[in-house]
């Protein structure tokens, strides 16, 4: 993926429309909220087995939902200039640390109680 391309997509899509104004860091997080509980309502009343085998049409909507979500981080990472790349690379190594092998393989416990 091209994180790059999709920006200046993105940025030239807002421009050519005149919505800078309202890609603002407060709603574009809001609007990737809002889009994240859209992919939480698909999933919402399916069972574990259901929601790992969605049928077509659940996975058109996953599909666009994914991508809605994906397309307003990028957009929000453009506007406060955050390196996403950068920033998962460096989430990635403090994950490693919060959550050691040795600790926290087969657990779905959280870091802080991994010791426990």
């Amino acid at each position: 993926m091209d994180i790059t391309k999709i920006q200046n997509q993105l940025r030239d899509f807002a421009s050519e429309r005149d919505w800078e104004q309202f890609h603002t860091p407060k709603n574009l997080s809001m609007a990737l909220s809002v889009e994240a509980s859209e992919l939480v309502e698909i999933f919402q009343w399916l069972t574990p087995k259901e929601s790992t085998f969605p049928d077509e049409k659940q996975s058109d909507s996953i599909r666009s939902e994914v991508a809605d979500i994906a397309m307003y981080l990028i957009r929000f990472c453009d506007v406060l200039e955050i390196d996403l790349e950068k920033a998962i690379e460096e989430k990635l190594t403090q994950n490693k640390s919060k959550y050691p092998v040795e600790l926290s393989k087969g657990s779905a416990k959280k870091y802080d109680q991994l010791n426990n």
